[in-house]
């Protein structure tokens, strides 16, 4: 894979194949770690795919490069997944996958910048993504570099307050550099969003906090596409994408599993796993 991203891959087989190729790099680093987040690592490989690889620009060569996008994972506990793509992208070896969790690894149970290149910010404690897109996305527009900022987070994340302040300022200051996205699988660690603390209707909230609203299919790479496409020709407002997922995505025994949100898989979960997705 080249290294350098400008507008990137576009072709939907390709990209999904990479979702796959990710799914399983994200199994395989979490049972050698025995420990980490299975459901939510892999409810937002897909999107995650899409931004990374078809519509970021990035250079491994050059992790700082000004004119960089930059991508944020809110939910820092999906570390796994961050890193798969980091791997894939270049900026790691794949064997430095397997060190996932250890000590004096760079890839920690959260993410951290400062072991890690293109990790733009250590992130973890849920909530403070956005607020740090915001940063990030008014420093660009001051400094007229025409960067874009994606953020992902996830549906339980949202109950947090600072998640409606960091919206509603974002509004305020009309960044429309900013690309959120929420992975909306429905779970989190304590059961399903709606019984911890309801945050529906999303659409509606985000719209009453002035974002332009896109709703998708979470795994579907040509609806993906489109919303990213229509968030970056969206001008005078940020964007959300609210992508409707599936927790577990891509393996039967953890689709759906409040289980498996902060669980790794066995040695015969692994296997059943590796058999449906290279089978695809």
């Amino acid at each position: 894979m080249d290294v350098a991203r400008t507008g990137g891959i576009n072709d939907i087989r390709e990209l999904e194949n990479i979702s796959r190729e990710i799914r399983i790099d994200i199994l395989k680093m979490l049972h050698e770690s025995g420990s980490g987040h299975t459901g939510g690592s892999l409810s937002a490989a897909d999107v995650a795919v899409a931004i990374y690889f078809s519509r970021m620009n990035f250079d491994v060569n050059d992790p700082g490069m000004k004119e960089r996008d930059r991508f944020i994972l809110s939910k820092g506990h999906a570390a796994p997944l961050l890193y798969a793509i980091l791997a894939r992208a270049g900026y790691i070896a794949p064997d430095v996958l397997a060190s996932l969790r250890k000590i004096d690894s760079p890839l920690q149970g959260h993410p951290c910048c400062e072991l890690l290149p293109g990790v733009e910010v250590s992130t973890g404690s849920l909530g403070q993504g956005l607020s740090v897109a915001n940063g990030i996305a008014m420093g660009l527009k001051l400094d007229n570099i025409p960067s874009r900022v994606f953020c992902i987070m996830g549906d339980g994340e949202v109950q947090e307050g600072q998640i409606w302040e960091a919206a509603m300022t974002a509004a305020h200051y009309k960044l429309d550099n900013i690309c959120g996205v929420v992975d909306n699988n429905g779970l989190q660690i304590d059961g399903p969003v709606e019984e911890v603390m309801g945050v529906a209707p999303l659409p509606d909230k985000w719209e009453a906090f002035g974002w332009n609203v896109i709703e998708v299919n979470g795994h579907k790479m040509d609806e993906i596409l489109g919303a990213l496409d229509d968030a970056g020709n969206t001008k005078g407002r940020p964007t959300v994408i609210i992508a409707h997922t599936v927790k577990g995505k891509g393996v039967s025994i953890f689709e759906g599993k409040v289980e498996y949100h902060g669980v790794a898989p066995t040695a015969d979960e692994l296997e059943q796993a590796m058999k449906e997705l290279n089978s695809e």
